[in-house]
């Protein structure tokens, strides 16, 4: 057995485990905890011991509630975006080391479930929603974008859906992420002990096991706005979906107006190109390659430093967004935001 602080690696048998162990953070990972995650996975990968992993949360709310935002804070601000890239880098290496992993992944996702939480969570191949479970990439919140593999997760979707969650954040529980295809099954979360031990005991019965135990969801509320989801999200120009919205005299509409106005309106561009470009590409990898060039470059923007002074820092929630509106955030900026990198600066897999 080996571990971290912040996270256990360990193996049951014919089994490995994941569990992420910074309640106090929501179990936002570090560096250090992705680096251990994918030295842990690597290994099992060459172990004809292991058959499958498990991946879970020790404690608390939390599942996974992002990355290091401090850390990334505080590279914007001293050191040029350096250590944030990094972070990025290696982050998004794990990301692409799970979707590729040769063995099933079982992610219970009994809590928050946000950011970097949704990018260990969704290339997994089995992912478990309960009555806790509270999914959101509200990356457009903070000036950043939703990464971690969200531009291809996202993208296919369907029904705008991935859109309408990349601009407006918004929340998502267990049984809208069964309906969404988010989640693989529902399970009340007084059974995963029990769905943990059995797969523990069988790791080749994971499917069997989790639908033996899964429940039906409750109704998913999303459900009944769909076809407006579809209807208003349905433009990659930013512009046009404010003006579908403010089109519609609704209270739904009205609703998800006022939330698209308080979001930066730069990640609301870069995300729109992001999902519309990673819906074309052919492989995963492709898309972490896109999503790097973007995160080393809207790390350093005003954005991302001012969002995360107003929502996480402050706590005013008055983030001053620069540009301050749709109409000055220029195609110019976004081509440059998604340019290649100069030769040696861009993102690679991790060598097998």
């Amino acid at each position: 057995m080996t571990e971290t602080v912040d996270i256990h690696t360990h193996t049951h048998g014919r089994t490995g485990h994941l569990s992420l162990n910074r309640p106090k953070a929501l179990h936002a990972l570090t560096l250090d905890m992705c680096h251990a995650m994918s030295a842990a996975l690597a290994g099992w990968a060459g172990d004809d011991g292991v058959e499958a992993v498990i991946l879970d949360h020790a404690e608390g709310r939390g599942f996974c509630a992002g990355g290091d935002i401090n850390l990334l804070r505080h590279s914007a601000l001293n050191d040029g975006g350096k250590s944030g890239r990094a972070f990025f880098h290696d982050e998004y290496r794990l990301n692409h080391q799970m979707f590729e992993y040769g063995k099933p992944i079982v992610a219970f996702m009994d809590g928050i479930t946000m950011g970097g939480g949704v990018g260990i969570a969704l290339p997994c191949k089995y992912r478990v929603a309960t009555e806790n479970t509270r999914f959101a990439m509200p990356e457009s919140g903070i000036g950043l974008f939703p990464d971690v593999g969200g531009g291809w997760h996202l993208s296919r979707l369907g029904g705008r859906l991935g859109q309408f969650l990349a601009l407006t954040g918004a929340r998502l529980d267990g049984a809208e992420c069964v309906w969404a295809g988010i989640a693989t099954h529902y399970l009340p979360a007084e059974k995963l002990a029990e769905a943990k031990a059995r797969i523990i005991e069988h790791p080749d019965r994971i499917g069997g096991i989790l639908s033996e135990l899964s429940t039906t969801p409750p109704p998913a509320r999303l459900e009944e706005n769909a076809a407006l989801i579809k209807k208003h999200f349905a433009s990659d120009r930013y512009e046009d979906i404010l003006a579908s919205l403010e089109a519609d005299d609704s209270e739904w509409a009205a609703k998800e107006l006022a939330t698209l106005r308080g979001k930066s309106p730069q990640t609301c561009k870069v995300a729109l190109r992001q999902l519309s470009e990673s819906e074309q590409l052919g492989s995963f990898a492709d898309n972490m390659r896109m999503e790097y060039r973007i995160a080393s470059r809207v790390l350093t923007r005003p954005d991302f430093a001012e969002g995360v002074r107003a929502v996480i820092v402050d706590k005013t929630n008055d983030p001053q967004w620069d540009p301050a509106a749709p109409e000055d955030v220029s195609e110019e900026l976004i081509d440059s935001i998604f340019a290649p990198l100069p030769e040696g600066e861009e993102w690679t897999p991790l060598e097998r």
